[in-house]
This record gives structure tokens, sequence and C-alpha cells, in this order.
């Protein structure tokens, strides 16, 4: 599949951030909702004083209700469009977009690079508590109150079974053609000062519902309903469990997305396009 950005145009690389609360997702729908992709694209055409739509590609579509701190995009610009309007595209942008949409910047990317394909890992963070109390009012939107008490230490052991390159089909809503393998990077939880628990979750690559089902199957670990072997069990049965609870999208952020040097960018872009395969499995489509 071939990346090359067409003749007379230039690839911008786009970071932003959003608060998730009042978007039907990342991704353009036909229904008409609100999406961070429709009022950047629309931003994007009216500052530019543009006919035309210039579409975005995003390193990690979110959920309805998903708020990302370190989102990257990408879009390409005539080079005639992106001449006139570099200077003053932030500033623009900012007076046009909502406040619950920043985009912090727009630079000329670097050749090879494309915001989904060249990333080589996604850092997510999902935010709980367990105060009896509930959750303070100035978090609300962005951390989950769970009323059981959750053992940290107890969570961690089970995160470590998880972690490395498996099939998490069990984890995640299928696609149709879409592979469940992913390398699973990093999951591990702490606790702050405060009281607020926060899983890491880092990976190559998420499929649907990945992070919220593996946090619910975690806090089921905390609160003792179930034992620390249950989550690698599930993931092991290679299908979905009723069991895993998805957990509200509100406690969840994507924090970074990480990419390669400059001269390893295509080839990361050409790597994450191949069918990925464990050992002793047939290759399934990207």
């Amino acid at each position: 599949m071939s990346d090359e950005v067409r003749p007379g145009h230039v690839r911008v690389r786009l970071d932003l951030s959003y608060d998730g609360k009042d978007f039907s997702g990342w991704a353009k729908q036909a229904q008409g909702q609100r999406t961070v992709q429709g009022e950047i694209e629309d931003a994007l055409r009216t500052v530019t004083r543009s006919a035309t739509t210039y579409e975005l590609t995003v390193a990690g579509r979110t959920d309805a209700g998903v708020h990302a701190r370190g989102q990257v995009a990408h879009v390409d610009l005539p080079g005639e469009v992106w001449a006139e309007h570099r200077e003053k595209l932030l500033k623009r942008l900012a007076g046009r977009l909502a406040r619950d949409v920043r985009i912090w910047s727009a630079e000329e990317a670097p050749e090879g690079f494309n915001a989904r394909f060249s990333a080589i890992w996604r850092r997510y963070a999902y935010r709980v508590t367990d105060a009896p109390g509930g959750v303070d009012p100035l978090l609300r939107g962005h951390v989950l109150w769970h009323d059981w008490p959750l053992d940290v230490d107890a969570m961690n052991a089970a995160a470590e079974r998880l972690v490395g390159e498996h099939d998490f089909a069990a984890y995640c809503k299928k696609r149709e053609g879409a592979t469940t393998i992913r390398t699973l990077q990093r999951l591990s939880w702490e606790r702050d000062a405060s009281g607020v628990l926060t899983a890491t979750v880092q990976a190559d690559a998420f499929c649907h519902n990945m992070v919220r089902s593996l946090v619910g199957a975690m806090l089921f670990v905390g609160d003792g309903h179930r034992p620390v072997g249950w989550p690698a069990e599930v993931l092991a049965a290679g299908v979905r469990d009723s069991a895993v609870h998805v957990v509200r999208p509100h406690g969840l952020t994507l924090e970074e997305v990480a990419y390669p040097a400059d001269e390893l960018l295509a080839a990361r872009n050409k790597e994450a396009r191949n069918k990925r395969s464990l050992p002793g499995t047939s290759a399934a489509c990207c």
C-alpha cells in the first residue's frame, strides 16, 4: 500500500488534545454526531477558506467519551495552502475550534511519516478511585469511582501475566478482517497521594475496547471478586468472556504516541501494515 504524499502537497503533523465528554469519538460518523475529526476538518476548511475538506489520519481512534492529551494526526494540504496559512494556522484554529479540543503544534512532517502506521507505541492512562466518598467533583469527568477497596499489588501481579505479544481476542470487540494480536509492552498500576489509582497501558497498537476490558478484569482482581490468575486464564481462552466488564470511557486518556527516528519512519510505516500472526498460527489481516 503506497503512502506517498501527492505531488504539490505537504504532509502536516498535528499534535492535539481533547476532552472526550461531548464527542461521539474521534471518527466522523454518517449520523452527523459531533466528533473530533469532524470538528477539526471543519475548522481547517474554514480557516484556510477552502472548498475542499482535507481528511485527517490519526494515530489512534478513540471511542465516545475517551480523552486525549497526546493525540497525533496528519493532514495533506496543497503546498500553496500550507505556504499561505502556516504562520497563523494555530492561532486561527484556536479561534475557530471549541474549547474542548486544542491543537498545540502544526509542523511539516518528515518524509515517511504517517500518524497511524509510523507509530511504535501508544500509551493510555485509566484513572480510578476507591475512596468511600466517591470522586473529587473537580475530577469527575476523568476518574471512575469503584465502590470496593482495591488491592494494587494484586492488580499488578495479575497484569504481569498479560504483558507480551498475545492474541487479545478475549479483550477486544472483534472487527471483521482485523487481527487481535498485539504486543502489550506495559500494564501497571500506581496509587498517588490523593488515592487515585492510575493504570498505565502501553502497546504497539490496541484493538477495539482492549484497554477498558483489561482495566475491567484488573478491577475484579483488585476488589477480590476474582483470583490473580483469572485475567490470564481469560486471555488464554481466546474468546470474549461475558464476565469481563468494559469499564466506562471517561476514565481513559490517550497520553502519548511515540515514533522512531526520522530515518526509520518509512520502514516502520511499511512494517506496521504487514499481516501479523503468532507462531504456529496463520497470518491475519493488519
